[in-house]
């Protein structure tokens, strides 16, 4: 009996030896190569506002390792500020806009509202920089789920103003803050604001920039939305839509949480297969969900349903 125990723990012994000495063969960067694999299948994609190659503030999709809200805003404050750890995650052509040395001092959440607490440093933004700075946050952490707006605090002090220009600033920061705002204004009364996503394209990436319009317009702000879509914009001619400029909306309904939207058959990209392109979809949808503050969008072409691929909105 002994004899059989001893075999057998010697077996085991060089079974593990010859399984070590095979896995020692493999070159160290194809080990590292698959220890990435496994990291990076644990992480999740993520919409982020960042300065990109238009100079405009610029949604965009990067990787974040988990949904919890508090660590993801964490792991996404770190990715906007400059010389970060992350900073490899940022897509080629867009930049981070935090001053460098920002650090998250504490993050807590209550009644959907995140409160930030940073170091001095972030003070030290540009006075040129401040309004990328407070749209990039603003747009950026409450694109996580649950989160309408931010407090933001420095070392335990409310933020009232922006540091360099001091504009005031309301004590929570929601998306009515706009962002890359355009002021076509004649008096002060009967102010609209419509957010309106027109389309980027960088090495072969699409990303989308949203441009806050604030006018005296009296036209509903659906209307303005696919107005402005299907023309060319006077003041960014460097922005794009794929909305063909024969597109009617034929009506509209708002139910609860969703907007349904009735067009004429020039919606589609192709007649035969009755395709309407990713790029209107998304323009027309991020458009509609920031101005109406709704979840859903769907559309309607000569009377019938359509199903719109908007999962990864």
């Amino acid at each position: 009996m002994l004899k059989k125990s001893a075999l057998r723990r010697i077996m085991v012994t060089s079974l593990a030896l010859f399984i070590f000495g095979i896995l020692s063969l493999f070159p160290s960067h194809i080990q590292k190569s698959y220890q990435q694999n496994i990291v990076f299948d644990n992480m999740v994609k993520t919409s982020v506002y960042l300065v990109g190659p238009t100079n405009h503030v610029s949604r965009t999709k990067v990787i974040v390792k988990n949904e919890e809200p508090l660590n993801q805003a964490r792991e996404i404050v770190e990715l906007l500020t400059i010389n970060s750890s992350k900073s490899h995650y940022i897509p080629n052509g867009f930049h981070a806009v935090l001053p460098s040395g920002t650090k998250l001092l504490n993050v807590t959440t209550q009644d959907n509202i995140l409160k930030l607490d940073f170091n001095k440093e972030f003070l030290n933004m540009p006075k040129d920089s401040e309004e990328f700075i407070m749209e990039s946050l603003i747009y950026s952490l409450t694109e996580i789920k649950g989160i309408n707006g931010i407090l933001i605090y420095v070392n335990g002090e409310l933020l009232e103003s922006t540091p360099q220009k001091h504009i005031k600033l309301p004590n929570v920061l929601t998306r009515e803050y706009g962002v890359n705002k355009i002021y076509d204004l004649t008096s002060l009364h009967n102010v609209s604001k419509t957010t309106i996503y027109y389309v980027g394209k960088h090495e072969n990436t699409t990303y989308y920039i949203p441009v806050t319009e604030i006018t005296n317009s009296e036209k509903e702000k659906v209307e303005i939305i696919i107005e402005r879509l299907k023309s060319s914009p006077i003041h960014q001619t460097n922005l794009m839509s794929y909305l063909n400029a024969n597109a009617e909306l034929l009506d509209y309904e708002i139910l609860e949480n969703n907007i349904q939207l009735s067009f004429n058959h020039y919606l589609f990209d192709d007649f035969q297969n009755k395709h309407i392109l990713e790029e209107v979809q998304y323009s027309i949808a991020l458009s509609l969900k920031d101005t109406l503050d709704i979840d859903t969008v769907s559309f309607m072409i000569d009377g019938e349903n359509y199903q719109s691929n908007l999962d990864n909105l």
